[in-house]
């Protein structure tokens, strides 16, 4: 059921992903303030990824509620796994190489939890899939784009709309998901309750 809350409520974004904001930015819309909410990221034991996604981005936008309750906060979180294992953002180049190493001539899948918490308390969350397949990694291929640093802080150790799009023979979902937050489904679950832009 839409919301008939009044266009004036703020939307604040938890997330200080820049990717997030110029996603955002693309189909018009523009945080009134960006809040990355601090919580504990390390999943839970035996926790799956479509379950760690959903869960962190619930955690952040929950985190936010107190000091922002007469708003929209909206949160995503991604997670990029191969099978149920989870690779998380790479510490060092040795643990981003041996990311890419595993992802190398192998489909695997990108899950984004998106949460949204309006100004009435209602809070909606789902979980967006998008499956990739990398091309096979020759150690060149791996050694230039460790050269850069585009795959500190990324989940996966990659960013697929950066120098890795040269790797990414398929996908078969939402590309904005990949990136950091799926699109359609975000515009979905603002506009349905009721946030205009």
């Amino acid at each position: 059921m839409t919301s008939s809350l009044p266009v004036s409520f703020p939307l604040i974004l938890g997330s200080a992903s820049p990717r997030r904001r110029e996603l955002l930015a693309q189909i018009g819309i523009v945080p009134d303030d960006i809040v990355p909410a601090d919580i504990d990221e390390t999943p839970q034991k035996s926790e799956s990824p479509r379950k760690l996604a959903e869960r962190l981005a619930v955690e952040k936008a929950v985190a936010l509620k107190t000091a922002h309750s007469d708003c929209y906060i909206l949160a995503a979180d991604t997670v990029v796994a191969l099978g149920n294992r989870i690779l998380g953002k790479a510490e060092n180049t040795a643990e981003a190489r041996k990311y890419l190493t595993l992802l190398s001539g192998r489909r695997h899948k990108v899950y984004s939890g998106v949460s949204l918490i309006t100004p009435t308390g209602t809070q909606v969350s789902r979980v967006v899939a998008t499956s990739v397949l990398f091309k096979r990694l020759s150690d060149t291929d791996l050694a230039a784009y460790l050269s850069h640093d585009e795959w500190q802080g990324k989940a996966g150790a990659y960013a697929i709309q950066g120098h890795a799009a040269r790797f990414i023979k398929s996908i078969n979902g939402s590309y904005s998901n990949v990136v950091g937050l799926p699109l359609f489904e975000t515009t979905n679950m603002l506009q349905g309750n009721g946030y205009v832009f």
